[in-house]
């Protein structure tokens, strides 16, 4: 008989030691991890590794973000209940589900629709509900904006203009900004129009595909 896996006393620890063990604080942030459950965003085939400090495979050249840096994207972000945010590249849905679950009004944008639709499911199937685009993420989404927040879960080769004229004055963009293979996390604040941007550390994701991305 195969072992059932207790994975809540996983989440437990994964939030004790990956996360707050690396210094995040952020009591919002520190809630919403140990209430999501992260196994259901991956595979089948890979919920055994679903607390693993390390990104996932969850297909189509894709990945679930290590659980830290979801956390300190989020925590650089400073989400409130109420906030409005647009997430830039859906992908499992985990990182929707830590913004719902914080209180959230979240938009995602996923250019692959099978991951979009996955997702779509599991944030239903878990209580959420985000709307769920499928489209340009790079292009942002103009008819919710301005965003007090954006996040993005890939890496792109500059910031797109078009997420910047989308952030509201004194909101957040926290973005992965480098090459196809390694990046810069940074947090740009928008005051009186221009962006200030802070540096958090090299970190490598996914390639930011679009118009105003990687092509």
């Amino acid at each position: 008989m195969e072992e059932k896996i207790d994975f809540e006393r996983l989440r437990k620890e994964m939030v004790r030691h990956q996360i707050q063990g690396r210094g995040i604080t952020n009591e919002n942030v520190l809630s919403a991890f140990l209430r999501v459950p992260r196994e259901e965003f991956v595979p089948l085939e890979m919920k055994n590794f679903a607390y693993d400090d390390c990104p996932l495979p969850i297909g189509f050249g894709q990945t679930i973000s290590q659980p830290y840096m979801v956390a300190i994207m989020t925590e650089l972000a400073e989400p409130e209940k109420k906030d409005k945010v647009l997430e830039i590249g859906t992908g499992s849905g985990y990182q929707t589900a830590i913004l719902c679950e914080i209180g959230c009004v979240v938009y995602s944008i996923e250019r692959i629709p099978e991951l979009a639709e996955r997702a779509k499911q599991t944030l239903e199937k878990l209580g959420y509900d985000p709307e769920i685009i499928i489209g340009d993420g790079t292009l942002g989404y103009q008819e919710n904006s301005p965003y007090k927040i954006i996040i993005v879960t890939a890496g792109a080769p500059e910031i797109p203009k078009s997420l910047v004229e989308q952030l509201d004055e004194n909101g957040r963009i926290i973005i992965p900004v480098g090459d196809m293979f390694s990046q810069e996390l940074i947090r740009g604040i928008k005051r009186k129009g221009k962006l200030i941007r802070e540096f958090h550390g090299g970190c490598q994701f996914v390639p930011l595909m679009g118009k105003e991305g990687w092509k």
